[in-house]
This record gives C-alpha cells, structure tokens and sequence, in this order.
C-alpha cells in the first residue's frame, strides 16, 4: 500500500478547498486553459495570467493550469507565471506517467498534479502517486467510471479524487454530464475530498454535483467563455449550500 507522506494538515490542495467548504460556500476550482478541442478558443484575447488573478482576486482559494500544449495550448511556463503570480496552491492538468514530468512539475510551482487512472496501468498509478507525494506533491487521482474508481480504492494514501464527467480518452469531445457525478460519488469515502469535473455550466450543474456528494467543482469553459469571468466565477461558488453538513 502506498502510505501518505504529507501530513494530514499540510495537504496544500485538498487542505485549501476543505478550509473553503468549511467556511460555508462551494469550492469552485477555475481551470485556466487557452483552448479545447470541443471549444475552441477559450481565452479570446484576454491574458490568461491576469485572468488567473482576478480569479484569485475574487475568491477561488485554488487555480487548475492545463500544461498540454497540442489539444489545450498551454504549457510549463504558464503554469509557473500563474503559480508565482497568485501565491494559490496550483494544479497542474497534464497526461503525467512519468517521474520527470512530477519532478518538472515541483520545478515550476504546481503544488499539485492531476494523475488519470484512465491512461495508467493498475501498477503505474500508485507508483506515481507515492512518487508525487515523495516530491510534496498532493496527487488529484481523476476516474469517469466505476472500475476505476474501484482502482483506485486500492491506494489508501487518497486524499483527493477527481470524478471527470467527460471521458478524457475522447479529448472531452464526448457529451458528458453531471450524471457521472451523481452515479459514482456516493461510493467515495467522505473523508476524500471530492471534485466534479467538465460539463459544469451553470449553478444549477454544481448544485445536482453537490446534492450527489461532492464537495467541489472545477469549472474551466463556463468561467472562461462567460462575458464576466469573475461574476460567473461568484455565481458557481455561490451554488450549491452545504448539502452534505
């Protein structure tokens, strides 16, 4: 079993969201991506550095940077210009399976990286997951479905879970849906803090996620594609309640 060498106070992504949700609102992760291959592009002029800001400005007590250049448009040196102009805990969202790419990550001020059971074999996954926390890395293990997410049941260090509504292996291009949420994340441990992610549109969306069990969102399309980042960002934190208190 892969034992957690981060201590239970020092979890730098799940320790921040779990000190929001406390405080009585929804923790909305905004997810800073330039483009998407279902969307297009996201950004539409703006700097997505400053954007990361005005996020942090307005409350998000984390930031998602996707690093992947070729679908997405990001990159490393996005990730490392957010991270030092916010002070966030940062996630990086990449298709990591490797050690040097969580090496590289640390190097460039994530505080977290996303690890797709989707693309990792049963013994690569734990494997990167005690390899990240060795490096002080607290590892978001996403799943989109009930075989995977009994996977990674098996790693008993977990302390931060991803449920993906869209299937990655189709670059998100599929049509997904909050029903992923809702027929998996009451089969999470309520001690996992617990993210719903893609497909978030509206309130509405991060409510029926937080009446399923999750305690989270992490919301990229809506927040960048709205007129207002910043609003729709108050208006999805605003969702929700406390429905699991």
């Amino acid at each position: 079993m892969v034992q957690n060498i981060l201590a239970n106070n020092d979890k730098p992504c799940s320790g921040a969201l779990w000190r929001y949700y406390h405080r009585g609102k929804t923790p909305v992760v905004p997810d800073i991506k330039c483009k998407s291959p279902g969307e297009g592009d996201l950004l539409m002029g703006r700097d997505p550095v400053a954007t990361a800001k005005s996020l942090q400005e307005a409350g998000a007590p984390m930031l998602s940077v996707v690093t992947e250049e070729e679908h997405f448009g990001g990159s490393l040196d996005l990730l490392a210009q957010v991270a030092g102009a916010t002070g966030l805990p940062v996630l990086r969202k990449d298709f990591i399976t490797s050690r040097q790419q969580l090496v590289e990550t640390r190097e460039h001020g994530a505080k977290g990286v996303l690890l797709i059971a989707a693309i990792l074999t049963e013994g690569q996954l734990p494997k990167l997951v005690e390899e990240a926390l060795s490096l002080g890395l607290e590892p978001l293990v996403e799943i989109h479905n009930e075989e995977e997410l009994r996977e990674v049941g098996r790693i008993n260090s977990l302390s931060f879970l991803g449920i993906n509504n869209r299937n990655i292996l189709e670059w998100e291009m599929d049509d997904g849906n909050v029903n992923t949420t809702e027929k998996l994340a009451g089969l999470v441990p309520p001690e996992v803090f617990l993210l719903s992610e893609s497909s978030i549109t509206g309130p509405g969306d991060v409510r029926r996620a937080r009446e399923a069990g999750a305690h989270g969102v992490l919301v990229g399309t809506a927040i960048l594609k709205a007129g207002d980042p910043v609003a729709m960002y108050h208006l999805l934190s605003e969702a929700g309640g406390r429905a699991h208190d």
